[in-house]
């Protein structure tokens, strides 16, 4: 059950990342099955076509999506990006609060603004 959501989660960050590769049954499909919840038959119902036909519309997208992935580590990089951007805010923080404590500089000041204001830009 762990891995099913964990991967549920990771093919629809993929999604995010490399939907617009898709055939439009594809990203329909999966859109619905991944950040929807809805069932096989249930999509198949919308769509028109058959339990199998979403099932396997699904599957090819998943093998899409891994594979450009694969390619392009994309998503492996921005959530990279995101991490580091969360530890230079910590730190950035921590100046902050020391340079507010012990010795109080302008020029401190100034640069924490600017680098918080560069990460809040960078996270949208």
């Amino acid at each position: 059950m762990k891995f099913t959501l964990i991967k549920d989660v990771e093919v629809s960050s993929l999604l995010d990342f490399y939907g617009d590769i898709l055939t439009q049954k594809q990203l329909e499909a999966a859109l619905c099955y991944y950040n929807e919840d809805l069932s096989l038959s249930e999509i198949a119902s919308n769509q028109g076509i058959s339990r199998q036909g979403v099932r396997d519309a699904i599957k090819r997208a998943e093998v899409q999506l891994f594979y450009m992935e694969n390619k392009l580590r994309l998503a492996v990089k921005f959530r990279s990006l995101m991490d580091g951007l969360e530890k230079i805010k910590a730190k950035t923080l921590r100046i902050r609060s020391i340079n507010k404590n012990l010795l109080f500089s302008k020029e401190i000041q100034d640069c924490t603004e600017v680098i918080e204001k560069t990460i809040l830009e960078l996270s949208e």
